[in-house]
């Protein structure tokens, strides 16, 4: 695909993700973010346990949010919406003021073979791009069944000077998802966007 095409595309995603964020940001509960929902089980429950939160799941399968649409609407829950977003465009699309305040990266694909390990969700770059949209002390969940991403997501998230891991933190909400009940073993952490220092002047 020629880069003027793609770049066209994507300010295009950019433009409609904006309009469809635009009423769900004017509520003034803490935003929740699970990237990868899946099929909506964690999410829904989570929202239905903390109608304190206003919580948003992402996810590039249309089906599986269609899936997660009906649980959700089922429970009649007003706190929760689904959108079809890569996790860039959609931190990219959200207004600069705004600021996440719980992220959930929950058993997303571990691209076990080494020369695939660039598509891992879980960089450098993107711990950078979430913590520019996270509010100071932003929780950050992660889990995985992959003992060698956990390993490195781990690495990369106490190299990098805006996240502070919290290893005596209790996981916030327990239930098993479908990825979770399917794993033989699986592990964890949280982390805490560090403080936010402002520059002088």
């Amino acid at each position: 695909m020629p880069l003027e095409t793609a770049q066209a595309i994507t300010a295009t995603r950019l433009a409609e993700l904006r309009a469809l964020l635009a009423p769900l940001l004017e509520t003034k509960l803490p935003l929740t973010l699970e990237i990868g929902s899946g099929h909506g089980h964690y999410l829904t429950a989570y929202a239905q346990a903390y109608p304190e939160r206003y919580c948003i799941g992402i996810d590039l399968i249309g089906d599986r949010l269609d899936r997660s649409a009906r649980k959700s609407d089922r429970a009649k829950l007003k706190n929760i919406s689904w959108l079809r977003a890569d996790v860039g465009v959609f931190l990219e699309a959200l207004p600069a003021e705004t600021r996440l305040a719980e992220i959930f990266l929950l058993f997303s694909d571990p691209w076990p073979k080494r020369r695939h390990w660039k598509n891992r969700v879980l960089q450098p770059e993107f711990l950078s791009l979430l913590a520019s949209k996270a509010g100071e002390g932003a929780r950050f969940c992660f889990r995985t069944d992959h003992a060698p991403y956990f390993a490195q997501a781990q690495q990369f998230v106490t190299e990098h000077a805006d996240w502070n891991l919290c290893p005596q933190e209790p996981w916030p909400f327990e239930l098993a998802t479908v990825f979770q009940q399917r794993a033989e073993a699986h592990q964890s952490f949280i982390a805490r966007r560090a403080a936010i220092t402002h520059p002088q002047g």
